[in-house]
């Protein structure tokens, strides 16, 4: 029995107050089914996700980080979405520079009305995880629980 049979991935959704949290409270009311292992941060707006919080997402055992956020000109806060598109493309050629796979992250719009769309993409996103393994590239040992 290999390690990627009992392998879980734990995936860390940093979603938008307005839309995207909205569209996963949907997708809980239309008892839509996603992967458990998805832990889901609230943020106000996708703008506000530091890109250090992605890096400590991967350290602390993360195997996949997803930002969910409005569309970009719907969003809450007007601009904000633009702003976090500009920064996780930074974020991506960081990523790839230290040798993190591309898909390990990733950007999706989801509006409050899309409870069908968040579910799929998290269906999605953690099989990606899945074929992708286990990170081990930026794991912190001191959090490793073996």
């Amino acid at each position: 029995m290999s390690v990627t049979e009992n392998f879980k991935p734990t995936i860390v959704a940093f979603c938008c107050n307005w839309c995207s949290y909205a569209g996963a409270d949907l997708s809980g009311t239309n008892r839509l089914q996603y992967p458990a292992n998805v832990k889901i941060i609230r943020i106000p707006c996708s703008c506000r996700l530091n890109p250090m919080f992605v890096l400590r997402a991967f350290q602390k055992g993360a195997d996949g980080v997803i930002l969910c956020g409005c569309h970009p000109g719907d969003c809450h806060y007007t601009t904000g979405n633009y702003y976090a598109r500009r920064r996780m493309t930074l974020l991506f050629s960081l990523l790839d520079f230290m040798g993190i796979e591309r898909g390990r992250t990733r950007v999706e719009w989801v509006s409050a009305a899309e409870g069908a769309k968040f579910a799929a993409t998290m269906n999605e996103f953690t099989e990606t995880i899945m074929k992708l393994g286990p990170n081990r590239r930026l794991e912190d040992l001191r959090c490793r629980k073996d």
